[in-house]
């Protein structure tokens, strides 16, 4: 079946924008988008390190996995894999193969929608892979699908060339166009809460993190 594809690389803003989230916590980011953005359901698999680039999309039939080989040969240092198969948990979309194939390319990691399996090699590595399920069935080979066009992964909408991050509470997601203002949001709140952190420790808490 066809695999449209949209863009074949993704716009990229400066790699320091990108590199300033490095070390934001998802939690804080999420707090700065009005604790609306961000994928649901979705948990890491890989053994440890966090997860920031930017979005390379694929919307795929549920189950099938064609349009994320056809991406494979696209992807580039920097791009996160992020696959909406619909949420479906009956097939895996990626294993051992395609984790390697897309580490070998310089990508960022992977976001899916869906499941996995191989999940070993996922855990003994430190390439990202935030997924819905692990389930051992292989996928179908047929399509159809699309490459860079908007997507929905775990609930949140997410376009080609969006900065995605990714920690241990998950994954969150947003457009370039707002990164600056984002990251300095995200600075002064890291901030106040080791500020918070510190006052606690002293003995010197009054609890006005809570108002």
């Amino acid at each position: 079946m066809n695999i449209q594809t949209v863009l074949a690389s993704v716009p990229k803003p400066a790699v320091a924008l990108i590199e300033a989230f490095r070390e934001a916590p998802t939690s804080v980011i999420s707090d700065n988008l009005d604790r609306l953005a961000g994928a649901v359901g979705l948990r890491p698999f890989h053994r440890s390190g966090r997860m920031v680039g930017t979005a390379f999309t694929v919307k795929t039939r549920p189950g099938d996995n064609l349009a994320i080989h056809k991406a494979l040969e696209l992807v580039g240092p920097g791009d996160v894999i992020v696959v909406d198969g619909g949420g479906d948990e009956t097939r895996a979309l990626v294993g051992e193969i395609m984790k390697n194939i897309a580490e070998h390319r310089g990508a960022a990691g992977y976001v899916i929608d869906g499941a996995i399996r191989d999940v070993a090699a996922f855990a003994a590595s430190d390439f990202p892979c935030f997924a819905r399920a692990v389930i051992h069935r292989g996928p179908y080979k047929s399509g159809p699908g699309s490459i860079n066009v908007p997507v929905s992964a775990g609930g949140s909408v997410i376009s080609p060339g969006d900065i995605v991050v990714g920690d241990e509470d998950g994954v969150v997601s947003f457009p370039p166009s707002i990164a600056e203002t984002l990251i300095e949001a995200v600075r002064a709140q890291i901030g106040r809460e080791e500020e918070a952190l510190k006052a606690i420790r002293e003995g010197r808490y009054e609890g006005s993190y809570g108002r």
